[in-house]
């Protein structure tokens, strides 16, 4: 079996917040900018506290394994 090179992630450089807001409510606004451009990804309350939780797991898993995950 021929051993394959994988590509090291990519880290995005800059990643940028926003709010909007109308007569429905308000939804923040995650920017990230990747290799292919920028990603755009509308957040309610509950899928903001689900990225918070997955955050918070991968912040603990870097903390426990020396920055590696």
């Amino acid at each position: 079996m021929k051993r394959v090179e994988k590509a090291r992630p990519f880290v995005a450089p800059e990643i940028h917040i926003g709010t909007v807001a109308d007569d429905a409510g308000a939804i923040g606004i995650l920017s990230i900018h990747t290799a292919e451009g920028l990603v755009d990804i509308a957040l309610d309350l509950q899928s903001a506290d689900a990225i918070v939780d997955a955050i918070n797991t991968i912040r603990s898993r870097l903390d426990s394994d020396g920055g590696g995950i």
